[in-house]
């Protein structure tokens, strides 16, 4: 009873979030509670910060939660963590692909292209063509142990270069990115907060909303994986 309450809340907590990041007005001089203030040079596509970003942090969540339970199953050698790793690793790029994706459509009405090798779409691109080689390398493994252990072992290294490829590698280089190195903002609106209140209200819902979708998937994706592999056993 609880799970199913909880679930329902999750999506209409979601469905607000989504409701009040499309349909509130952005006005020059804010009056009401629900008028966002335009963002020099953004206007409109600036809506794109609700989604995108949230998409991005839930990825990084992810692919950290693969190396935790990486490093777990090296030590227990309980095969139930490398499950639970490459099922976050499949939601973490699953994640990735969308942030790769609504970056690139606010790319396309802000820089006119939908790719452009900037630093942060090429980090973020770099991360899907090291995880794509993660599930390559399980599906190139039969043995069950052997393929849990070399995936537990790729799964901490990847780990360690998430955070370089999100958070480093894109402000240290000179990009056409927000917070890009010789950004005239600095680390642009988002990181700073420099967004108005109810923006900010909107923004960190939607990044609470995304981290407890990504739990809800995982649980999901978990529980249908050990169903799948008692009916393997079973056969």
């Amino acid at each position: 009873m609880k799970s199913t309450t909880a679930k329902i809340g999750l999506v209409l907590w979601l469905t607000l979030v989504i409701c009040a990041a499309i349909l509130f007005p952005m006005v020059p001089a804010p009056e009401k509670w629900y008028e966002f203030p335009i963002i020099p040079g953004l206007e409109e596509k600036a809506r794109i910060i609700f989604f995108h970003v949230p998409m991005a942090w839930t990825t990084v969540v992810a692919f950290v939660a693969a190396m935790i339970y990486g490093i777990r199953f090296l030590m227990t050698k309980n095969l139930d963590y490398d499950l639970r790793s490459v099922s976050a690793a499949g939601l973490g790029t699953m994640f990735c692909i969308l942030a790769t994706v609504t970056g690139s459509l606010w790319a396309k009405f802000n820089w006119g292209s939908f790719w452009n090798w900037d630093p942060r779409e090429t980090s973020i691109f770099v991360l899907l063509l090291i995880y794509g080689a993660y599930f390559a390398l399980r599906s190139a493994v039969d043995v069950e142990e052997k393929r849990a252990t070399l995936s537990a072992v790729y799964a901490i290294i990847a780990g360690v270069t998430v955070p370089f490829f999100i958070f480093v590698m894109p402000r240290i280089m000179t990009g056409l990115h927000p917070g890009s190195k010789g950004d005239p903002q600095g680390a642009g609106p988002v990181v700073q907060f420099k967004m108005a209140p109810n923006m900010l209200l909107v923004f960190f819902a939607s990044l609470l909303g995304f981290t407890l979708l990504y739990f809800w998937l995982f649980n999901l994706k978990v529980r249908s994986s050990r169903l799948e592999l008692q009916q393997q056993s079973q056969e």
